[in-house]
């Protein structure tokens, strides 16, 4: 056989495994919305139970802002940017939780800090000194605006964004978080996240929002990269106002999903801004650092929490496997390698995918379970909480698709590298 021959049929291999993929992937996006849609849907009060139990039943009727909001923002996202999904049922839902959300989210109007926890009937319940609530609102709201078309839902957000941004850069007092003098004056790599996806958000196909919070958005990467620390060996969760390294356990906090997910953030702002540097900084400190610390070599998958200096993590769950560190990792390689072209990132996704298919999928009643022993078993059958909602999983899952279809789209699948196609679904 030619050496050209050879060539060819291993690019044709390399090509069906990716098609391969994304039709695995596009399948259980199908499966994750549809559990979403029969099940969690509140047709009396509005907005969306999130408390569901393996087959979906609901054991519990408080609603979560911040899931509620996520939950707008993921439906209005399938009906833009997917045909399949652009059907009024979905759009509908969408409205009718976003409006939930106008009506209730807010605690005390026309103050913007929302609830956290609110009754089924939307009486608030619970307030956290944070800015997360808002900020899934915010998205929301944008969302809706663009799916809809209607102006009080961009007004809402825009009002809404402009009240966080003073929040965290000017005065975080509303939030009603005390200043107390034991207290270290630390900076979580969340809420630099958290801002840098808004700016994303915004600046979507609208350059004068993008213009409007450019400056915002290199703020942010700035204060994201801070958390590189110990000479670039290591990405701790808290640093210092200033950026440098805190003490005891909170200083030494790592947590390798929530770096995985900065570093797709990260990799989009790059992306923005031109800047192949940058890009290539965050796949080495964002992408294959935490990965390389955080995958357990002995069962797989990724570990919740450690510790920088290898002593014991406090967190009872440290050595659980969640979710949505697997959801952003995966988002993350494919990102990472659709980017740069680095096939090693490509082998990267694989691996974390056959895992996260394999372990956190439910095959008999649908959607994922998000919470597994150390060992990948099953600890809590729950579909959903006050933390797991629908959001990474379709989110995952939608960006995997749009991806991997682009990769078809490319003329030059030499660039793929070699790999197992997947098993197929019934195989499993």
């Amino acid at each position: 056989m030619s050496r050209g021959l050879q060539a060819r049929q291993a690019m044709e291999k390399e090509r069906a495994t990716v098609q391969a993929w994304k039709e695995r992937v596009g399948q259980e996006l199908d499966r994750v919305v549809a559990f979403w849609m029969e099940h969690s849907h509140d047709q009396d009060y509005g907005g969306f139970f999130t408390c569901l139990g393996r087959d979906g039943r609901v054991y519990d009727d408080l609603k979560y802002v911040w899931l509620q909001g996520r939950q707008v923002w993921m439906y209005c996202r399938l009906y833009r940017k997917f045909q399949r999904f652009r059907h009024s049922a979905l759009l509908d839902s969408a409205k009718a939780g976003g409006e939930f959300l106008l009506r209730y989210a807010r605690v005390a109007p026309p103050g913007k800090k929302c609830a956290f926890v609110l009754t089924r009937d939307g009486r608030p319940v619970k307030v956290q000194r944070t800015i997360f609530s808002e900020c899934f609102y915010t998205m929301a709201m944008n969302e809706l605006w663009r799916v809809t078309g209607e102006g009080h839902y961009q007004s809402e957000a825009l009002e809404m964004m402009d009240q966080i941004i003073r929040w965290v850069r000017e005065d975080p007092s509303g939030l009603g978080r005390p200043q107390l003098p034991g207290s270290p004056a630390a900076e979580p790599m969340a809420v630099p996240m958290m801002l840098l996806n808004l700016v994303e958000q915004f600046g979507e196909a609208d350059e004068e929002l993008a213009g409007r919070y450019a400056e915002l958005g290199d703020w942010c990467a700035r204060r994201i990269l801070q958390h590189i620390q110990r000479d670039g060996q290591a990405v701790l969760e808290n640093v210092s106002e200033d950026g440098e390294e805190l003490p005891g356990c909170l200083g030494r906090h790592q947590n390798p999903g929530h770096a995985l997910e900065a570093g797709w953030f990260l990799l989009r702002h790059a992306a923005r801004k031109g800047d192949p540097e940058l890009r290539a900084h965050v796949v080495d400190k964002f992408l294959l650092l935490p990965f390389r610390s955080g995958w357990d070599p002995e069962h797989g998958g990724l570990f919740y929490f450690q510790d920088a200096d290898n002593l014991c993590p406090t967190q009872l769950e440290w050595a659980m496997k969640l979710w949505w560190p697997h959801s952003e990792a995966m988002i993350a390689f494919l990102m990472g390698y659709s980017d740069s072209g680095d096939p090693a990132l490509l082998q990267l996704f694989y691996q974390v995918a056959e895992y996260t298919f394999r372990q956190f999928r439910d095959p008999e009643y649908g959607e994922w379970f998000g919470y597994l022993n150390q060992d990948g078993k099953v600890a809590l059958t729950i579909k959903g909480g006050p933390f797991k909602g629908c959001f990474h999983v379709p989110r995952c899952l939608a960006m995997c698709e749009e991806m991997l279809d682009a990769l078809l789209s490319r003329p030059a699948p030499d660039t793929l590298p070699p790999t197992a196609v997947p098993a197929r679904q019934g195989a499993e």
